[in-house]
């Protein structure tokens, strides 16, 4: 039987760069997102990703509904080896931090930190009843921006941030036994989510602000997931991998 990830939006962008990494190696994927299975990208990524793949309908925001969730996953899949906590929402509205409303606050966080961890929560506590038969992983998605300041979307930063703690919490609470917690933090990737920027951004890339002087892929995101899951980077627990380019780097 193979291996089975479950990536939270994995059916575009980072996550399908993932799914396609990982299928090409021979896992299983269960994607998760709160699109509707009917819509074009997750039509076009299951056709991608081909019989390996199943998707299943999630809002992260609806703790209630984990259960449900994985009991289906485990029905139709299996246990699951790794968990690629992907999924985010950006800012609902750049602009002035001081002029953040708490409901565009609540919205940012609700997604990409209290959803993430009590999602991550619950497959912790499955990879632990499943015994030690294989590796098991959880990988956290997050940003450059868990470090790196940006006032004009100060929600994001903040909820990127706390998921850079939620993975060290999760690594130090998992590392005894043997279940591998990382945390990747992507620079400028080219994605829908940066498309509306994408002008202003290769400008500031092609001035030096990334060294590597190009933007980043989904693929260069998954290339460094592939030794996380499959037990590689076993004994480096807890480490964190700015995938950027160099962005992160302190220069003067």
């Amino acid at each position: 039987m193979s291996n089975l990830a479950l990536i939270t939006g994995g059916q575009k962008g980072i996550g399908l760069g993932i799914s396609k990494a990982l299928v090409a190696a021979g896992w299983e994927v269960a994607i998760a997102s709160s699109s509707g299975a009917d819509t074009a990208a997750v039509k076009e990524a299951l056709a991608a990703l081909g019989p390996k793949a199943r998707y299943y309908q999630h809002d992260l925001r609806d703790i209630a509904a984990i259960d449900p969730l994985l009991a289906q996953i485990q029905n139709q899949q299996g246990p699951i080896h790794a968990l690629i906590s992907n999924a985010g929402v950006p800012a609902r509205q750049r602009g002035d931090m001081l002029d953040i409303t708490p409901d565009n606050f609540d919205f940012t966080l609700d997604i990409n930190l209290r959803g993430a961890f009590f999602l991550a929560q619950a497959v912790a506590r499955q990879m632990r009843m499943g015994g030690a038969e294989s590796y098991r992983s959880i990988v956290f998605v997050t940003s450059v921006s868990a470090s790196m300041a940006s006032v004009e979307r100060a929600e994001y930063c903040i909820s990127k941030a706390g998921a850079g703690m939620m993975a060290q919490l999760f690594a130090a609470r998992l590392a005894g036994e043997g279940i591998g917690v990382f945390e990747l933090r992507p620079g400028i990737i080219e994605t829908g989510m940066t498309a509306g920027v994408q002008e202003v951004y290769t400008a500031r890339i092609e001035g030096g602000l990334v060294p590597a002087r190009r933007w980043g892929q989904p693929a260069d995101i998954a290339d460094v997931v592939l030794p996380m899951v499959s037990g590689q980077m076993r004994f480096a627990n807890g480490a964190v991998v700015p995938v950027d380019g160099g962005l992160s780097i302190n220069r003067l």
